[in-house]
């Protein structure tokens, strides 16, 4: 009975996947996608198989190279990725506690800054030779290569540490506490390069100086922003002191928002503004409403399932087949060589980190959604090779999900890196 009941369901399930996306029917399709995700997500995290792969795998089996679920604007998955990934930075800052992110500080900032940076650089050089050496493939110039790489130089933890908290493996020390830093201050300053060698792609002007330019006003007015928005909306909610604090999560929400699109009016990084404003806001005292951590984190975990299935419609796995070579070779070249190289390299002051840890630190790098929806501002700029960018980025991304994500424990555990193995960190 429960097999009929099964087959039922995914009757059910296929009859309004044929169905296009309208007006009408978009709520039912909608939640009939998010109820196969959370049920995916469910044996994900039992098995111990990233979450992201799960969601992306629901909608590209949806889509229209599989059941026939037509989606293809890459404006809307723009559109859905900045607000979810909004959001997904605001809840992180809000959740993290200075005295937990204290110690590892300067190595966390150091990632999420100069180890973007140099994955960048590095990646770029490994694409331009790569893309320039293979026959019959597009060879891609020094400014398309670094623009390729700054999009995919992020790195997304979130799926990790569901996998570590399925396993039940903890990890020693400052680990976690450090890529949980790294992974959601990382996202801006990819961004920023991501929009910085857009622009010289586009315009032609590829000059250092109006690179440093570029990257000083975007950090600077983000940081700034951030910061002062957090205190205005601070402001406000001391002056509000309503009954109804369901207002205040609509507050923060509005909040977090605003400062994400008027910070980008004035040239800042807006990723950056809505991290900072999250982390000034939820370090702050004043505080409203306790359930205000709860009340965002569900709307984090939403925003991210919404995300990684518009993702996944999005995409047509047919096209991922005539990339697949250049795609591993890249992916290959980004875990293998970039990030390790990057990770050593930023992390060499700091002696308490053994090299085990940084070992560990190179490995758990593995991509998210964050370089897919910044692979739609090249698509949608409409430069020559940019359909090509997003079908490397998905690609390389399911690769490091494949790869990366099902060996965390795995590492973690040959590394001695875990709770549940008597070896020291700096042994």
């Amino acid at each position: 009975m429960k097999e009929i009941g099964l087959i039922k369901a995914g009757l059910f399930f296929i009859i309004f996947a044929y169905m296009q996306l309208t007006a009408e029917n978009i709520l039912l399709i909608g939640s009939v996608l998010i109820f196969v995700s959370v049920l995916a997500g469910k044996a994900a995290y039992k098995f111990g198989v990233p979450l992201l792969l799960l969601f992306l795998a629901v909608g590209m089996i949806f889509g229209s190279d599989g059941i026939g679920i037509k989606f293809d604007s890459p404006y809307i998955a723009q559109f859905i990725g900045n607000v979810a990934l909004s959001v997904i930075l605001f809840s992180g800052g809000l959740d993290t506690k200075f005295k937990d992110i204290r110690p590892v500080l300067a190595p966390g900032i150091l990632m999420s800054t100069l180890g973007v940076l140099l994955t960048t650089l590095f990646t770029g050089m490994l694409i331009y030779l790569i893309t320039s050496l293979l026959t019959g493939f597009p060879g891609l110039s020094i400014a398309e290569s670094m623009l390729l790489a700054s999009v995919m130089s992020s790195t997304d933890s979130a799926s990790v540490f569901s996998i570590l908290r399925s396993k039940g493996i903890v990890l020693k020390q400052t680990l976690k506490p450090l890529l949980e830093l790294e992974s959601g201050s990382n996202d801006p300053m990819a961004y920023m390069l991501m929009l910085i060698f857009l622009k010289m792609v586009i315009t032609g002007n590829s000059t250092a100086s109006s690179f440093i330019t570029s990257f000083l006003i975007q950090f600077s007015v983000g940081a700034l922003c951030g910061y002062g928005f957090a205190k205005l909306t601070l402001f406000f909610i001391k002056r509000l002191n309503t009954d109804n604090k369901s207002l205040y999560h609509i507050l923060l929400l509005a909040s977090l928002f605003f400062t994400q699109s008027a910070t980008g009016l004035i040239g800042g990084n807006g990723f950056l503004a809505v991290y900072i404003a999250g982390l000034v806001i939820g370090n702050n005292k004043i505080q409203c409403d306790p359930t205000a951590y709860t009340f965002f984190d569900s709307v984090a975990w939403l925003s991210q399932l919404v995300l990684f299935l518009t993702l996944g419609l999005f995409v047509n796995p047919n096209e991922l087949l005539t990339i697949a070579i250049p795609g591993i070779l890249i992916a290959i070249s980004l875990t293998f060589i970039s990030r390790p190289f990057a990770v050593f390299i930023t992390l060499s002051p700091f002696r308490n980190l053994s090299v085990k840890a940084k070992h560990f630190i190179a490995w758990i790098g593995l991509r998210g959604a964050v370089p897919i929806v910044f692979a739609t501002y090249p698509l949608i700029a409409g430069i020559k090779n940019g359909q090509l960018m997003f079908d490397i980025v998905f690609f390389v991304t399911i690769v490091s999900l494949l790869l990366q994500g099902t060996s965390v424990s795995m590492a973690a555990r040959k590394l001695s890196l875990s709770q549940d193995v008597e070896k020291s960190l700096n042994s």
